[in-house]
């Protein structure tokens, strides 16, 4: 099964010493974090996660990225947990989270402002060297990401308000927002200094494999969080919606998925083949963007596997791709 992951492994040098600044950061953001909490952030390994993502980044940059990572998932346990607010005010939250990024904070929010604290402070001082370093293109597929992202959030908070589960069509095509994975796509080129065109961007088969690799990191991380999901999750997971809407048993269901895994593995692979030449000026920025694009599939699976946040919901079950022990 290893053999399926034809992705070599990757990791910054750096991802230790970000992970000990992390804690000391969001302590300063002003986000009530005692001995617990501390422990939990750490055992998290969001900076090898952002390390294994863009193992090229400079030191200062992985902990940019970093501190974007940590924001998503606080978003997200705070979006996801049971006493979740409802759809109006995540709505009016969101706004007030797209306006930041679009403005970079120029504006203080206003006496009636949701999203304030240290959440909102956290997003301000992770997105101030982005917002200065990337091109008004690249800030723009950045927030259309996050747009995309959080909507995924909340359609997917709706469902489990009114017990709807998705099948399997509309599932996948759910979760390729709420994967956030092509929010880390648009970080790319912050993280290597190589922008490309939007021309390129668009481009079929350029989107094709985008699509795919976000696929293969989210299914994976399915299988991986399947004991959690099942508690929570409302059926938001590709395996629960295979076993409902195929009627099979949960383990031939995670067969399944696995089966479905390794044939996306093998197109991914034969797009990246296929792609055409532009150019000298666009086919070394492309082949970065696409090694980063690489880098979030194995990364996501190395992560899932080595981080306390899943650990232990996969013991002992069998693995698309497995981490390279000497990776990191």
């Amino acid at each position: 099964m290893h053999a399926a992951c034809s992705i070599p492994p990757r990791i910054s040098p750096y991802t230790e010493e970000v992970q000990r600044w992390l804690v000391d950061w969001v302590r300063g953001t002003g986000l009530p974090l005692d001995e617990t909490g501390a422990r939990r952030l750490a055992s998290g390994g969001f900076a090898r996660y952002a390390g294994r993502l863009y193992p090229t980044a400079t030191a200062a940059d992985l902990r940019t990225l970093t501190a974007l990572f940590t924001w998503f998932f606080l978003i997200d346990d705070a979006w996801d947990g049971p006493a979740v607010p409802g759809q109006q005010h995540l709505r009016a939250v969101r706004d007030e989270i797209l306006t930041v990024l679009r403005t970079g904070a120029a504006t203080l929010p206003g006496p009636d402002a949701l999203f304030t604290g240290p959440l909102r402070r956290m997003l301000v001082d992770a997105w101030r060297e982005p917002y200065g370093r990337l091109t008004a293109a690249a800030r723009t597929r950045f927030v259309d990401a996050v747009a995309h992202h959080l909507d995924g959030v909340l359609v997917e908070a709706a469902n489990k308000a009114t017990g709807r589960r998705p099948g399997i069509a509309e599932y996948v095509e759910l979760r390729r927002a709420t994967s956030a994975a092509y929010v880390s796509y648009t970080l790319i080129e912050f993280a290597t200094g190589s922008a490309l065109p939007d021309r390129i961007h668009r481009h079929p088969l350029v989107h094709e494999i985008a699509t795919t690799a976000n696929d293969l990191l989210s299914w994976f991380n399915d299988v991986v969080s399947l004991e959690h999901d099942t508690a929570v999750a409302g059926g938001h997971n590709l395996v629960l919606a295979v076993a409902a809407e195929e009627r099979l048993p949960v383990a031939e269901a995670i067969g399944a998925v696995e089966t479905r895994w390794r044939t996306t593995m093998r197109r991914f692979t034969e797009l990246r083949a296929a792609l055409p030449r532009f150019g000298r000026a666009v086919d070394g920025p492309l082949a970065e963007y696409l090694d980063g694009v690489a880098n979030s599939v194995r990364g996501t699976i190395d992560w899932s596997l080595e981080s306390a946040r899943y650990r232990g919901h996969d013991a002992g079950k069998p693995a698309p791709c497995a981490p390279d022990p000497k990776a990191g």
